[in-house]
């Protein structure tokens, strides 16, 4: 028998799987990067529009739904000259608001509906600024714009899920440079939040207890993936991250309804959403990025056992054919290392 001392031996990547998703993901450490090296890539810039940016010239835009000035709602549907925040429809929409689904079938397979729902742009004034170059008060006017819409759509017919997504870049998709979101409302839920949904409520009903609460208060125990961290919320780094710098943001209570957040709840997120892009704007060298919230449906069901929270994905990365036709992601660093290198960058 050899004596000899055997090394353990260590694996070029991992399979991390996600307890919510019940996907799994690729941690591939075998071509691991350092994380000082997103620092130093070349960021491409979007191309401006020749002539005035349609977001600055707002007497071309449709009537807004919405204006807020200085952390306030202005009544009226008029544009004041000192806006801060404003939400028009979106004049090339995805949804429109039809009066019925007008539901119908095309042969013996295939179904068909009318895109019910509504397509909005929220716009913040400044076209040179974007979210990370915010004040805590700008990025807390942009979260009341949001719940304020979220408020007033969700009670719209045919509107069972109300979708706020920001694109940051044209490496996330953004087609203008000046800094804007959306709100999309549809008759049908995603699926990816109903899978969340079945597999929270699982869990719950298994357990007793909510699935998020319990990988949250792991999380801030042992502290490896955590980012940032206040009295009310925590940033962390998933374990089974999807890409590179994935961060978490949820309320460290349960809470399934962003719709229901109070006004200390919504300036702690400010506060954990201000701090983390500015960690990933320093540390990442400013990369395009996107954000989204998930939360429970508006769809006139009790959905007690979820928990809102938003997910914020810096673009370090493209997705190729692996991952396209796999549906399998890959992480090119390891969620701890990218949590300590972001928790290291001073803003």
């Amino acid at each position: 028998m050899d004596k000899k001392k055997t090394k353990k031996q260590k694996f070029p990547s991992e399979l991390r799987f996600d307890l919510v998703s019940k996907d799994w993901v690729v941690i591939a450490t075998g071509r691991a990067r350092k994380p000082e090296s997103f620092k130093k890539e070349k960021r491409k810039q979007i191309s401006e529009l020749k002539g005035i940016c349609p977001f600055c010239d707002m007497k071309n835009q449709e009537k807004p739904v919405l204006v807020f000035r200085g952390g306030k709602m202005v009544s009226g549907n008029k544009i004041a000259k000192d806006w801060t925040t404003v939400v028009v429809p979106n004049k090339y929409p995805a949804f429109l608001p039809y009066p019925e689904l007008e539901e119908r079938k095309e042969g013996e397979f295939y179904q068909k509906m009318n895109a019910a729902g509504f397509h909005e742009v929220v716009i913040t004034r400044d076209h040179n600024r974007t979210f990370g170059d915010f004040s805590l008060q700008e990025v807390k006017e942009v979260f009341d714009v949001y719940q304020k819409r979220y408020q007033d759509l969700m009670g719209k017919k045919f509107v069972n899920h109300v979708s706020i997504f920001h694109n940051q870049g044209e490496g996330a998709g953004a087609s203008i440079a000046h800094t804007h979101s959306q709100i999309v409302t549809t008759p049908l839920i995603d699926v990816d939040l109903k899978r969340a949904l079945s597999n929270s409520e699982n869990y719950f009903k298994n357990t007793g207890k909510c699935i998020y609460c319990q990988m949250s208060e792991w999380e801030r125990k042992v502290k490896k993936r955590v980012v940032f961290e206040n009295k009310l919320f925590v940033v962390i780094c998933p374990f089974a991250s999807k890409s590179a710098f994935q961060a978490i943001v949820t309320p460290k209570f349960h809470s399934p309804y962003f719709e229901k957040a109070g006004e200390d709840l919504k300036r702690s997120l400010a506060e954990a959403f201000s701090a983390t892009l500015k960690k990933m704007a320093k540390g990442l060298n400013n990369p395009d990025f996107n954000f989204y919230l998930h939360t429970a449906p508006c769809d006139e069901k009790e959905h007690p056992f979820y928990h809102w929270h938003w997910t914020i994905l810096p673009k370090t990365s493209t997705l190729a054919g692996f991952e396209m036709g796999s549906k399998m992601e890959i992480s090119t660093i390891e969620p701890e290392k990218a949590a300590k290198y972001l928790r290291k960058q001073k803003i």
